[in-house]
């Protein structure tokens, strides 16, 4: 099934999600990598890559967007806004609890991150195609819930003041219902698949990402649809997922599946992840969050990117 994203003129070629987090850095530290760190990852990424999705609007996304613009390297960026938790969300089952004061300090912060992506949007036009106003945050599961009202806000807003497409990137479920309101306010949507998450093998894998994107996009059929996340894990000590599903050959063969498949429908996709990162979930090394990466946290490339070279 083809999509609509030539009615948006959205790019085409390979995509990435990239956050360069080293040991000992992290946004919630507020340690950024250095723009020599940043310059070194964004060479290795240039031969595969023409595509990056940014988290959020920090001092490493401004670095970033900066490498790139005067290093004349060959990228364009989704630009996104992180947003934090607007309201407690007792059914996330590591936290999404909070104070009144902290429920009002985040929401200010979102105010302040929506206004950092209109200006960093505004200021790199030949470098941002498109912006993405906050990232799962909306799901059950999520400790960073925002009510559908309040991202229909903070999307207006963006909106009025840009003139790039306006996404919001989210898990496949909430798409079916919750965000249709919502829906009719983007430009885009943008989903997230993780079979491994939801316990698929590798012979199920592709299937299950089809039938993910499928079950969006032929309910939206007007509305251009782009995957902004898709991924396997190569490490996990068992915390949601099984140990003896990851792996860096089959992180590979998904892979090569889905640039297969996503090439050939035209679909944008954007692969999950550049590097490990360190500093997501628990102390535990072995932890998945800390494995999605097609490169470790040394930069030595796994399984995946040995096979293309």
């Amino acid at each position: 099934m083809k999509t609509k994203q030539t009615m948006l003129n959205l790019p085409t070629g390979r995509a990435i999600c990239y956050s360069g987090y080293r040991e000992g850095q992290s946004p919630d530290s507020r340690v950024y990598p250095s723009r020599e760190e940043i310059l070194e990852d964004l060479l290795m990424l240039q031969p595969h890559w023409r595509l990056l999705r940014l988290y959020d609007c920090s001092l490493h996304a401004q670095r970033v967007l900066e490498v790139i613009r005067e290093e004349g390297l060959n990228f364009q960026v989704m630009l996104g806004a992180y947003l934090g938790a607007e309201m407690n969300n007792f059914g996330c089952p590591w936290g999404g609890q909070y104070s009144e004061a902290q429920l009002e300090a985040s929401i200010a912060e979102n105010e302040a991150e929506v206004g950092r992506l209109i200006e960093l949007a505004n200021a790199n036009p030949e470098l941002v195609f498109a912006v993405a106003v906050g990232n799962e945050a909306t799901v059950d599961w999520t400790d960073h819930y925002v009510p559908v009202p309040r991202m229909i806000e903070h999307v207006r807003r963006v909106k009025r003041s840009v003139k790039q497409p306006v996404t919001f990137c989210e898990n496949y479920v909430p798409w079916w219902h919750k965000l249709k309101d919502l829906v009719a306010e983007l430009d885009f949507i943008s989903l997230h698949s993780y079979p491994v998450w939801e316990y698929k093998h590798i012979h199920e894998a592709l299937n299950y990402t089809r039938e993910n994107y499928l079950s969006v996009a032929q309910l939206y059929p007007d509305k251009p649809v782009v995957i902004t996340e898709a991924g396997w894990a190569t490490n996990s000590n068992g915390r949601g997922i099984e140990p003896h599903n990851t792996s860096e050959d089959l992180q590979a063969v998904y892979l090569r599946d889905l640039l297969a498949w996503t090439d050939g429908e035209g679909i944008l996709c954007f692969v999950f992840e550049a590097f490990d990162e360190p500093w997501k979930g628990s102390p535990d090394p072995l932890e998945p969050e800390k494995h999605w990466g097609l490169y470790k946290v040394s930069r030595q490339a796994k399984q995946a990117m040995l096979d293309w070279a």
